[in-house]
């Protein structure tokens, strides 16, 4: 495949492995980083980082500025995101992407390609590179989220993928139910929590004073994003969950929800919401750490983010998981499911902001969690043969005694 030449890695030393890794999103970003940094810090690998979709548009903060703060090296940028938000726009920004990453995949030729998770983004970086012959690995596949259109995404993402790296067991064997050959699947765990572990939290005045907020009492943290196979429009939805807000004393704070068909709307409602409810506010550009030091302190969190799976049980964070979108999804103990109804939600909140409920959470264990997922991600991004078999799946089908998990 045409693209540049290897880089060398001394004298007599083989080349570096390429690594490409597509990232779209602060959110994809955010889980990312520690096997970011693993990678720049293994000799015998070369990061390649593509940075596309919202991370390159305004109205999701331009969200690039923090990978260069950071001072990781960009690969290449690739505008792909429409100005609209309908179903029309996300159809065209999906073939656009397709098109636009195409050719930069093909300059580039990364040895393996890394994409992550179920966007609609990250589907297209995946359509771009099969007809290069480009070895995808694929991070959070064999999950679940019914209510959504990502879940389609997802699954066909694992069935574009050569090397699956997953979040538990059970999602193993759904990757191996799917016809994936069992050599090809690491459980890794999640490679979001490492983040808790290495980022520094700020105390709640640093947080006041980055907000304009005072948080206290505890506030609920509210992401919510578009269910994009509901009968209701995402309107209608956030108007079931302002109402269910509008009777809370608590601090509210908003994250921006996502670019899927109707955020750009949600997006405007919420900031109407907040500009006329005092004791709320839209963190337009939370990041990371921000948003994992509002788990640690808030008294609960509403809405339907994966977030409230992943990672809010290792806070042993309450969280009122609100209609479909994360329908299939493991959950821990903390997960209040509530149908998207106004009276629903606020007896969720209730039920969470509860002493008692708060207490049974005292011993919970995250289920994504496993030790040291950026080095079983490395190790096979290391070991693995780049040969023919890589690329040349056969179907698996399962044995008898594979049939269950």
């Amino acid at each position: 495949m045409a693209g540049p030449e290897r880089r060398a890695g001394g004298p007599g030393a083989p080349a570096p492995r390429r690594i490409g890794v597509v990232t779209t999103s602060r959110a994809d970003y955010g889980i990312y980083r520690p096997l970011l940094r693993g990678i720049l810090a293994e000799p015998g690998l070369e990061l390649l980082l593509i940075v596309s979709g919202m991370h390159l548009c305004p109205r999701f903060g331009l969200t690039v500025t923090e990978i260069e703060a950071e001072g990781l090296p960009i690969a290449a940028r690739v505008e792909t995101l429409l100005e609209g938000d309908t179903p029309l726009d996300v159809a065209g920004s999906l073939g656009l992407a397709v098109g636009r990453l195409a050719p930069v995949l093909h300059q580039l030729g990364p040895d393996l390609l890394l994409v992550l998770g179920d966007r609609f983004e990250m589907f297209a970086a995946a359509c771009a590179a099969a007809p290069l012959k480009l070895p995808l690995a694929h991070l959070h596949g064999g999950e679940l989220t019914q209510g959504a259109l990502d879940d389609a995404f997802r699954h066909a993402m694992t069935k574009l993928s050569h090397l699956h790296f997953v979040a538990t067991r059970e999602y193993a064997h759904r990757v191996t139910q799917m016809g994936e050959e069992p050599w090809r699947v690491t459980v890794s765990g999640a490679l979001g929590l490492v983040n808790l572990e290495a980022i520094k939290p700020l105390d709640r005045a640093a947080l006041e004073a980055r907000l304009g907020l005072a948080l206290e009492p505890a506030p609920l943290l509210v992401t919510f994003h578009p269910e994009t196979l509901a009968a209701a429009t995402p309107l209608d939805q956030a108007e079931e969950l302002l109402a269910a807000l509008a009777g809370q004393a608590r601090p509210l704070v908003f994250s921006l929800p996502n670019a899927d068909a109707g955020g750009v709307a949600l997006a405007r409602r919420f900031k109407e919401f907040v500009a006329a409810r005092p004791g709320a506010v839209i963190g337009d550009n939370l990041g990371t750490q921000a948003y994992f030091s509002l788990m640690d302190i808030s008294a609960a969190m509403v809405g339907n983010s994966s977030s409230g799976i992943i990672e809010a049980p290792s806070f042993k964070l309450p969280v009122v998981n609100i209609g479909t979108r994360q329908d299939g999804r493991l959950r821990a103990a903390n997960v209040i499911d509530v149908p998207c109804q106004r009276q629903d939600i606020a007896q969720g909140l209730e039920r969470a902001c509860s002493p008692a409920f708060r207490q049974g959470l005292d011993n919970l264990v995250n289920p994504y969690w496993r030790p040291d997922p950026v080095g079983a991600i490395l190790g096979r991004l290391k070991a693995v043969d780049l040969g023919p078999g890589l690329i040349n799946k056969r179907f698996h089908d399962l044995a008898p005694e594979e049939e269950q998990p």
